[in-house]
């Protein structure tokens, strides 16, 4: 059975930093990504990473403030996130799929449960 399990997640004044974990269970996954939700807005797509590392993807809105890793021995992938901003709050999801990154949610068969980052001003 495919589980995805992310934690990390918390409450953070802006400017300060959080790092997200996802473990995987059941399987090896060539792509994840990491989405997020705020209140009242669509799921939205904020990093993905191939089974190399070498294929990387970000939204522009988080470009140069978050990283995205894995550890494929671990099965686990990371998100850094770094001058956290009132507006980065959201639930934030890891997703999982066999094939190539992709910045959809189309894209990702698997899915955790979500864990709530929260940036106060």
């Amino acid at each position: 059975q495919v589980q995805l399990v992310e934690s990390g997640g918390g409450l953070v004044q802006a400017g300060g930093s959080l790092r997200l974990s996802c473990e995987a269970s059941g399987r090896t996954f060539s792509a994840y990504g990491w989405f997020r939700q705020a209140p009242g807005k669509e799921r939205e797509f904020v990093a993905a990473i191939s089974r190399s590392g070498s294929s990387l993807s970000y939204v522009d809105s988080v470009n140069g403030r978050f990283t995205i890793s894995r550890d494929n021995a671990k099965n686990t992938v990371y998100l850094q996130m770094n001058s956290l901003k009132p507006e980065d709050t959201a639930v934030y999801y890891c997703a999982a799929d066999s094939k190539r990154i992709g910045v959809k949610r189309a894209d990702y068969e698997y899915w955790g449960q979500g864990t709530q980052v929260t940036v106060s001003s």
